[in-house]
């Protein structure tokens, strides 16, 4: 046997190599990719604002059926290239709905494909150097405000001219552009070494690398548990090494690698059983080392959604001119008119939502950005609690736009770091999942209450959630800024720091 050479003998972890090659042409084209990704689903979710008072008075719908047509989307939300196909072709077809149950039907379609927005923010993240990962993931939410306000646009030039079917089908348009981009999108590294496929973990990392035109670091590249157990068995043996005999290093070298054939079985047996299916990867997210960043996630992600797309529906509900009490038997025959340009200003909210944000996320951290930013959109919806003038409506609604933004961008932020690799997809996913139950709820109350005339109720309702959600933030048990992605569950050491 030959001896090893320095270079040999020298390892990296996916997470090195990244920060080595820094941030560059690359990442550039993996963001240009999922940030068309975030803009499709953005554009589908803004739409749900002026579907339904468009179809209201044609099929002559109560408030109750008005507000399904955004719960079915909520509802369909339950991997990337099938979901890319299920939203383009369900968002086409539903411009031709002919009545309101086939509509409810293609939309609930369009909400299974939207489930894979979770995919694209995890699989941008694992590209990104961890020093920059707050900044370059702000950047990525920036995608989803530029979706938003291209909808109102397009919503405020088409609807009065062209009616709802022509919205319908050029919001379809962009997720049609990812099936013709799917081919050359490349596996994220870090997962493909931590399913033990080292040598596609290399060859992805050398293609950035020339793109990029950096180099990769020297050596070996190993996954984070085996960089660790080499740290540990080096720092042993620099310990012991003036009182160990030939023999003695010989048993530990022995009991080393029997440590690291133990541990390989177990990764393997772990990646085994979670390629059988979920629930696997859902006893890990509830195992006694995540389970309370898990239910605190959940309750965050329920109130994200419920409050932002609470606040989007608000927004033609409180400015439309008709939000008087009048019995829904009336309500449901008549016409109501949007006003576009109120919707079209509210969306820019999210632009300083997203600098916000980014002045934010790294310099106070992820768990002060969130809570300060729901504590704030309470105190803007408080005046709401009574008549407002629409400009100081618009303008309150505005700023509660602002603070929303924040805490949805840094949220998906701080949730992938949370995770180990194996279950971080996964993790992301169900609490987006939870999120969109939240997205579901939100109609009842924006659309149905104030139709239903409790206009304070549903506000005070809306104040609970953005309140609850920012102490459950206060009660996450640790803060991730700074610290790199891991592949192995936090130790209890982690978590109580």
């Amino acid at each position: 046997m030959g001896i090893k050479s320095d270079d040999e003998k020298q390892t990296y972890t996916v997470d090195e190599a990244i920060v080595t090659m820094g941030f560059g042409k690359f990442q550039f084209c993996v963001l240009a990719y999922a940030g068309m990704g975030w803009i499709s689903e953005a554009m589908e979710m803004m739409l749900l604002s002026f579907v339904g008072p468009a179809v209201q008075s044609l099929w002559h719908l109560s408030p109750n059926q008005e507000s399904l047509i955004t719960s079915v989307v909520f509802a369909g939300m339950k991997g990337f290239l099938i979901t890319a196909i299920v939203t383009s072709a369900a968002g086409l077809l539903s411009a031709f709905a002919p009545n309101y149950y086939l509509l409810l039907f293609f939309r609930c379609l369009v909400g299974l494909g939207l489930g894979g927005g979770p995919v694209l923010a995890s699989w941008f993240l694992e590209f990104i150097p961890a020093p920059n990962r707050g900044f370059w993931m702000v950047i990525f939410q920036t995608f989803w405000t530029v979706g938003t306000i291209l909808e109102a646009g397009i919503a405020w030039l088409v609807m009065p001219r062209l009616g709802w079917r022509w919205l319908l089908g050029l919001s379809a348009f962009p997720s049609s552009l990812l099936l013709l981009l799917y081919s050359v999108t490349p596996e994220s590294p870090r997962y493909l070494c931590l399913k033990g496929r080292t040598a596609e973990a290399r060859h992805v990392l050398e293609k950035i690398a020339k793109i990029n035109g950096t180099k990769l670091p020297s050596g070996n590249l190993v996954s984070d548990w085996e960089h660790e157990l080499q740290n540990k068995s080096l720092l042993s043996s620099s310990s012991n090494e003036d009182d160990t005999t030939p023999k003695e290093m010989a048993r530990d070298e022995d009991s080393i690698s029997e440590a690291k054939e133990m541990k390989s079985e177990d990764s393997t047996s772990t990646l085994a059983n979670s390629n059988m299916g979920g629930i696997t990867a859902l006893l890990i997210l509830l195992s006694p080392e995540l389970i309370k960043s898990t239910l605190l996630l959940w309750l965050v992600f329920f109130g994200n959604a419920f409050s932002y797309y609470g606040l989007v529906l608000l927004t033609t509900e409180l400015n439309n001119g008709q939000n008087k009490c009048v019995s829904n038997e009336l309500q449901s025959g008549k016409s109501r008119d949007i006003n576009y340009g109120d919707v079209f200003i509210t969306s820019f909210a999210e632009f300083p939502g997203l600098l916000l944000a980014a002045a934010m996320v790294d310099r106070l951290g992820r768990k002060l950005s969130m809570s300060s930013m729901f504590f704030c959109c309470c105190i803007f919806l408080v005046p709401l609690l009574f008549q407002q003038p629409k400009g100081l409506t618009t303008g309150l609604l505005f700023g509660a736009r602002i603070c929303i933004t924040v805490t949805f961008t840094v949220v998906y932020v701080y949730a992938p770091e949370i995770y180990p690799t194996s279950v971080r997809t996964t993790g992301v996913g169900v609490a987006s999942s939870i999120g969109r139950i939240g997205g579901m709820v939100c109609p009842l109350v924006a659309v149905a209450l104030v139709h239903g005339c409790h206009q304070t109720a549903a506000l005070i309702l809306f104040e609970l959630v953005i309140l609850l959600s920012g102490i459950s933030v206060l009660l996450f048990p640790f803060e991730t800024t700074g610290r790199g992605l891991s592949d192995s569950l936090p130790s209890s050491k982690l978590i109580n720091t």
